[in-house]
């Protein structure tokens, strides 16, 4: 199963007799599935069959799904609104009731007035109406489709990214390994140095059992061994999930900033410039990672 971007655009477009219409289907990231519908007024019962039909096929981002329609002209006929009429001619009464003189309006500037004429669409029969709507809904399935073959063709974008990263992550934590700095003699040489400067500046009054306590101390600060075991653990764990696809982006975002923690355990505890380095290079790489991950779903 591949991975899906919550990033894309689909269109679709159908007619059925004198209505024709268009579907508009946008996705961004979400941090679950928010979906915004808006459909023409006399759709409603529409709606939650429209939020099925999505929820199915997508698993997070927030989704806005458009309809638009146009009924050709011929279809629609024109109507007096009565209401609407009667009230501009009790305007009318009133105006000339306090204004005697005023001429009587014409028939032109009557009907003039918004409202009072209205175009009102053809009565359907229900089999009609089913007729359309189940072709309405045929028509968004292939706009999913197409929506989701987008994110899946971004998704698999952001997969070769993420796995050279990954790829960097475990260079890196590689490197930190064989590192020349963190032998044990290397760690008991630097250590030794620093006991011998202590013991030179303080004329050897230091106490030497506690010197050794603290030398203990340092050396277990030192030692790196838990942060670079958990960074194979997590590039493990990562590599498995991606190769699993599916909707990982929130156990992605998790895995990061594990990646992240572990990474600076790693440079608060170098007392070497190299290891500094490469735990530097680690948190820039995994900063351009979970940007990654942040668009996947």
């Amino acid at each position: 199963m591949t991975l899906a971007s919550m990033t894309g655009f689909a269109r679709a477009m159908g007619e059925a007799g004198q209505v024709r219409w268009t579907w508009e289907l946008r996705s961004v990231n979400g941090k679950s599935l928010d979906l915004r519908i808006r459909i023409p007024t006399g759709l409603e019962t529409l709606e939650a069959k429209i939020r099925e039909r999505c929820s199915k096929l997508l698993r997070r981002g927030n989704v806005s799904v458009g309809l638009s329609m146009h009924r050709d002209q011929a279809e629609q006929q024109l109507q007096v609104n009565e209401t609407a009429l009667e009230s501009v001619l009790a305007t009318m009464e009133l105006l000339k009731s306090r204004v005697p003189d005023l001429a009587p309006p014409s028939l032109d500037a009557i009907l003039s007035q918004k409202g009072v004429f209205e175009l009102k669409e053809p009565e359907e029969d229900e089999e009609t109406q089913a007729a359309l709507h189940n072709a309405l809904l045929t028509s968004l399935d292939a706009a999913l489709i197409d929506l989701v073959d987008m994110r899946h063709s971004e998704g698999t974008a952001i997969s070769t990214v993420l796995r050279a990263q990954v790829d960097r992550i475990a260079d890196l934590t590689q490197a930190a390994e064989v590192l020349p700095a963190r032998s044990t003699e290397a760690i008991k040489a630097r250590l030794k140095k620093q006991v011998s400067e202590l013991l030179d500046a303080s004329d050897g009054q230091l106490d030497a059992q506690r010197l050794h306590q603290e030398a203990v101390l340092l050396a277990t600060k030192a030692d790196i061994r838990e942060e670079l075991d958990r960074l194979h653990a997590h590039v493990a764990a990562v590599r498995e999930l991606m190769d699993g696809g599916g909707a990982i982006g929130r156990r992605l975002d998790f895995l990061a900033q594990e990646f992240n923690r572990e990474a600076n355990t790693l440079c608060s505890k170098s007392n070497d410039v190299d290891l500094t380095a490469i735990g530097l290079d680690l948190k820039a790489v995994i900063d351009q990672m979970r940007e990654q991950i942040q668009n996947l779903e």
